[in-house]
């Protein structure tokens, strides 16, 4: 898969330190795959859940949620947010135009 854009992924980890050894794995995992489906992306990582239009990816033990948008027919992830949990539980993220 093609990841749009690494930087967002780097921008956080800058905050959070120590999400950058699980934001790099999840990164390398990802651009060595092609998922064709939510199925797909949950062989490699099980606890991904699909949430209206995003699929959210749970990093570091749960500390940190990975806010993406699948495009299977293009083999693209667009990061849409990175969140702490707490951030996550707010809700905001959903004020996002792809979030339908």
């Amino acid at each position: 898969m093609h990841v749009i854009s690494q930087n967002r992924l780097k921008q956080f980890w800058r905050n959070h330190p120590n999400a950058e050894t699980s934001l790099r794995y999840w990164y390398k995992l990802t651009t060595q795959h092609r998922w064709q489906s939510l199925n797909d992306i949950r062989q490699t990582f099980p606890s991904a859940d699909l949430v209206k239009n995003f699929v959210v990816f749970n990093i570091g033990g749960n500390k940190f949620c990975l806010i993406t948008y699948v495009d299977f027919k293009r083999n693209k992830v667009f990061i849409r947010n990175v969140l702490t949990h707490a951030e996550y539980d707010k809700g905001d993220w959903k004020k996002d135009d792809w979030y339908q």
